[in-house]
């Protein structure tokens, strides 16, 4: 059961906080959960608690975060969420494959849920939950399996595999590296600790 701990910045690498996380495989798919801290690394800003089927499909979402909390997951075509705080609670639905945000975590499930080979690619489109107040939208991304490298490391080599994700909207483009269900690297995270070796499929 993989734990650790992200650092996460923004554009300019300013520190604005860290993601001490744990993840694990169970009877019926996969969870991954994590306190949201602050730059010092002690005060708790939010959680993520999220939970995906054996196909990856995200059956239950909790996120909390500034007074904000969202709870969530798919069901058949469509994702449907609550909005809550601030006086105020609003559920909705749309018709997309899962959810996204600045977690890790999201980069683990859609890597997987598309079950991408080498060279292979996809598009699908996502709703994205974005700090301070987790507003949503709705998002299409194109992800490509550019490069997979095992690594030595202890009795077994290590998958790392390479992915290009790009904004269908804006074009903006990005890396991200996975090792199992551990992101090695995306913009604006960096894994500072790994407590045990990731679950490898």
């Amino acid at each position: 059961m993989p734990k650790g701990l992200y650092s996460r910045r923004d554009a300019a690498g300013t520190l604005l906080g860290y993601e001490r996380f744990s993840c694990a495989p169970g009877p019926a798919g996969w969870r991954y959960t994590a306190d949201l801290l602050a730059p010092d690394g002690v005060a708790v800003l939010g959680g993520v608690d999220v939970t995906v089927d054996d196909r990856w499909r995200v059956y239950r979402l909790e996120l909390r975060l500034g007074g904000w909390t969202v709870r969530g997951g798919a069901l058949g075509r469509h994702v449907t969420w609550v909005r809550s705080g601030g006086g105020e609670a609003g559920e909705r639905s749309a018709e997309a494959a899962g959810f996204t945000g600045d977690s890790p975590a999201f980069a683990v499930i859609t890597a997987r849920l598309l079950g991408l080979s080498p060279g292979g690619t996809s598009r699908l489109r996502l709703v994205r939950f974005t700090a301070p107040a987790l507003a949503a939208r709705t998002v299409e991304e194109g992800w490509a399996l550019t490069e997979l490298v095992e690594h030595p490391a202890g009795t077994r080599p290590l998958p790392v595999e390479r992915y290009e994700v790009v904004d269908l909207a804006t074009a903006e483009r990005h890396v991200v590296y996975l090792a199992g269900d551990v992101v090695l690297a995306a913009p604006g995270i960096e894994l500072e600790e790994l407590d045990s070796p990731p679950t490898l499929g």
